[in-house]
Parts: structure tokens; C-alpha cells; sequence
């Protein structure tokens, strides 16, 4: 049964099992990896955890000033399958970025994670709608988005190609 979890060090094989089947140059949604961040390391990966979680509040919690989100692994037994994550900062992007490791998809765990995602939207942040974006290409993720009730605004034009931008009411 997969769970959703803070991300942890405890689980750094995991990760970088998770992080390879992706491979290189391959953009990675819902961890917040940026292209200078060290996980193979075990001390910068701990720094890069550290950096995730540092600023996690109780839901209904008023915010810290400085951008920060509620980042989520999606893992079963002790395998990282993907990562989730609610920004708690205005973005053109969207609230919500999430991936699914290639071998763990076509099992409907983007829609299980973005679903609990939704509800931590409104508890933690009072949202009434989220906005979630998606690679104009990405006919999956697109479907997985309306299928949870996305509605969508429109395409625009980014550094990484169109982007879909989707609206989600919850509550």
C-alpha cells in the first residue's frame, strides 16, 4: 500500500534507485531538484532534505515569510515511486508539481497522491481552487489532472515549451 511521506535521509539508496530510472538531464516533478543540488552525496543529499523540509508547519499554521511548500514521496515498501509537492508561494506555475517514476506508472498513484495533495491544499492553506500546470505534451498527466477535476485555462509559453495550466476547485 503506498503512502505519502514527508522526504526523509533514511531512504537516500531509494531515492537515487528512483532518481536513475529517470535519468540524466530529465526533469524530475514534485521533488524541487534543481540541476545544482547534490543527492548522490550522503552529506548533500542530507543538506537537500533538510532544505525540503526545513520549513513543513502544521496545517492551519500560519506560514514562515520564506518559500517553502509541503513536499511528499510516494513510497511502498521502502521503494521511492514519485514525488508530490503543494507550494505554499504564488507561482505562474502552479500550486502542485508531482512525477511518478517511470516503472511505477499507469497504476493511478498520480491521481491517489494528488487527490490527498488537494486536501492538504485546503487545510494547510485555505485554498478554495488550486492551479496545476503540465507539459502541453504530456497527454498522462493532463488526464490525471482531469480526472481530478481540473479545468483547463490555458497553454502558455515557458523556458521548458507550453505548459497546460489547469484549475482544480476542492472543498
Amino acid at each position: 500500500m503506498p503512502e505519502l511521506i514527508l522526504p526523509t535521509t533514511r531512504l537516500h539508496d531509494a531515492f537515487l534507485d528512483c532518481h536513475r530510472e529517470w535519468g540524466p538531464g530529465l526533469h524530475e516533478d514534485g521533488f524541487g531538484l534543481g540541476p545544482d543540488d547534490d543527492v548522490d552525496s550522503a552529506d548533500g543529499f542530507a543538506a537537500w532534505v533538510g532544505d525540503r523540509v526545513r520549513h513543513t508547519h502544521p496545517a492551519g499554521t500560519p506560514c514562515p515569510p520564506e518559500r517553502h511548500g509541503s513536499p511528499r514521496w510516494i513510497v511502498e515498501d521502502g521503494r521511492v515511486l514519485g514525488g508530490i509537492a503543494l507550494r505554499h508561494w504564488e507561482s505562474d506555475l502552479g500550486h502542485i508539481g508531482y512525477g511518478v517514476r517511470p516503472s511505477a506508472r499507469r497504476r493511478g498513484l498520480a491521481s491517489w497522491a494528488l487527490a490527498l495533495m488537494l486536501v492538504e491544499a485546503r487545510a494547510a492553506l485555505g485554498l478554495d481552487r488550486v492551479l496545476i500546470p503540465c507539459l502541453a505534451g504530456n497527454v498522462a498527466s493532463a488526464r490525471t489532472i482531469e480526472h481530478c477535476g481540473g479545468v483547463l485555462e490555458n497553454i502558455i509559453e515557458t523556458g521548458n515549451g507550453p505548459v497546460r495550466r489547469y484549475w482544480i476547485t476542492v472543498g
